[in-house]
């Protein structure tokens, strides 16, 4: 067996063994199959795909590459929460502490930015002194501590899946439903919950760009963990428009705050209520519609905030970056509006272009290592619907490389639909995988 046949045999179309599989993960993990091999091997798989049993095969052997936690001795339900990413979804920084404060541990393995979407290890990272690379003991001791916990992968847990998310940011393979199904289920099962709840999103911004790709991948996603042994739900949700007004880490952080404090956009807290409730409902504490009542409850009295100031603590960071965050957060060395070529109303806005643009300007990477700038991003003055007249402000750009924002102000300018008329109103959850 070698990785010459492998690459050939599913860029035939053919199905791939378990032994075929383990095989390339194993030499890419240990170093033997070099990038340029498995780049190849990732494009061929998502050219010709993978059935249920080659995921399942694939998410076991990124599983199988790495330690699990075992949470075990930790007291009550264990419930994780994953979204596929978008742009401007800050809702882990919401739904995982009202779920907590609700009385269910998270203890969430989390990832970096993959192409035009953020990362949630970027966003609390922009948090000073906040530390998101923990062992798995202290990932395991924080859990039961204080119920809450968001860390990236350390060497120890799930290696071929980081070396393999990195590759896929820059190889062009990252929209591979299959390969989004192993790098997300493997990362669930290896951190030791009882289930998961899944966002998966659909529309412009995400990696699914219909609907009916959206369900595919939802449904793939709950096959897979199923297969695995883990409980699964998933909601797709839209992401034609941007998640909420803000786009870039320490941007979104601070909307979470907001969010959390009880002011914030409308559609982060609907979305994030909703999440955190599936997440109560799968831990047994309530059926759905009490689990929603629970989680507004947890978070209009503030006891959610309260839990996010309790792990940015545990994990090094200042806990009023979670009450004043604007004292505590970092802040762009150059902002600058871009507004209105005309009047009207905001009929859509391309969101991956809102990603891409933020990407420009610092927030993401064009490379893998690349630095990330804390503060870059993008503030929108204007969301569908709303109304604009020529000269407004549509949006604000934050950067620290001056040199980013003239093509960053295309990137938005163009990424706004501006029409006599509104749109018809599209839902913000769009359908539930049980």
């Amino acid at each position: 067996m070698d990785i010459l046949s492998i690459i050939s045999a599913k860029r035939e179309g053919l199905r791939l063994s378990r032994e075929q599989i383990h095989h390339a993960v194993q030499g890419f993990t240990a170093g033997r199959i070099p990038d340029y091999q498995m780049s190849a091997l990732l494009m061929a798989i998502c050219l010709r795909g993978m059935d249920l049993r080659e995921t399942v095969d694939l998410t076991e052997a990124l599983v199988a590459s790495g330690r699990k936690l075992d949470l075990s001795d930790v007291p009550g339900p264990k419930v994780d929460k994953h979204s596929t990413g978008g742009v401007g979804d800050k809702t882990t920084l919401v739904a995982a502490p009202i779920a907590a404060a609700a009385g269910v541990t998270v203890a969430k393995l989390s990832g970096r930015g993959l192409g035009h979407t953020g990362g949630t290890l970027d966003k609390l990272e922009s948090v000073p002194g906040l530390r998101t690379i923990l062992s798995p003991a202290a990932i395991v001791e924080q859990a039961g501590r204080i119920g809450l916990v968001v860390a990236g992968q350390s060497g120890e847990m799930v290696p071929a899946d980081k070396k393999l998310y990195a590759l896929r940011d820059v190889t062009g393979t990252v929209a591979s439903i299959p390969l989004i199904a192993a790098s997300v289920v493997s990362k669930k099962v290896a951190g030791g919950p009882d289930g998961v709840v899944l966002d998966v999103k659909a529309g412009s911004g995400a990696f699914m760009k219909t609907l009916d790709a959206a369900r595919e991948l939802a449904v793939c996603l709950v096959e897979v963990a199923r297969g695995l042994g883990l409980k699964a739900t998933a909601l797709v949700s839209d992401m034609d428009q941007p998640l909420g007004r803000a786009v870039g880490n320490a941007l979104e952080v601070a909307e979470a705050v907001d969010v959390l404090s009880g002011t914030g956009p409308d559609d982060v807290r609907e979305l994030s209520i909703a999440l955190a409730a599936r997440m109560l409902a799968m831990a047994g504490e309530a059926g759905i519609e009490a689990a929603k009542r629970r989680a507004t409850e947890v978070l209009d009295d503030g006891a959610a905030r309260k839990k996010l100031a309790e792990m940015i603590e545990a994990q090094g960071g200042d806990a009023q970056a979670a009450t004043e965050p604007d004292g505590f957060l970092p802040r762009a060395k150059f902002l600058s509006e871009v507004t209105s070529p005309s009047g009207g109303v905001v009929a859509a806005i391309e969101a991956e272009a809102v990603g891409c643009a933020a990407r420009e300007l610092g927030a993401g990477r064009m490379r893998a290592g690349d630095a990330v700038d804390p503060a870059a991003g993008i503030t929108l003055e204007r969301k569908v619907g709303q109304t604009v007249e020529k000269g407004e402000a549509l949006a604000v750009l934050h950067t620290s490389r001056e040199e980013t924002l003239e093509n960053a102000a295309r990137l938005v300018e163009a990424a706004y639909s501006i029409q006599p008329e509104a749109p018809t109103g599209r839902p913000l959850l769009l359908d539930v995988i049980e």
